[in-house]
């Protein structure tokens, strides 16, 4: 009896192995991807604070050009 209890722990202990092999194989993907967002995310960033900076000079710009034509209350 005590072999077959042992051959019973055994089996369990192999599928928890594997379910947890499957799941760190599933974690190493999501660590992966959620990395892949990261980065994404910076580059999105990193191009908003270029069209931020852009409209920032074309808004000076505009104001120029504004009092140049006396289209502006002084």
């Amino acid at each position: 009896m005590s072999g077959t209890n042992d051959n019973l722990v055994l089996e369990h202990l192999r599928q928890i192995r594997g379910t947890l092999d499957l799941m760190l194989g599933k974690l190493g993907e999501l660590t992966a991807r959620v990395g892949f967002l990261e980065s994404h995310v910076a580059g999105l960033e990193s191009q908003y604070a270029h069209v931020s900076n852009r409209i920032d000079r074309v808004e000076n710009r505009l104001e120029k050009i504004e009092r140049r034509l006396g289209l502006v209350d002084a």
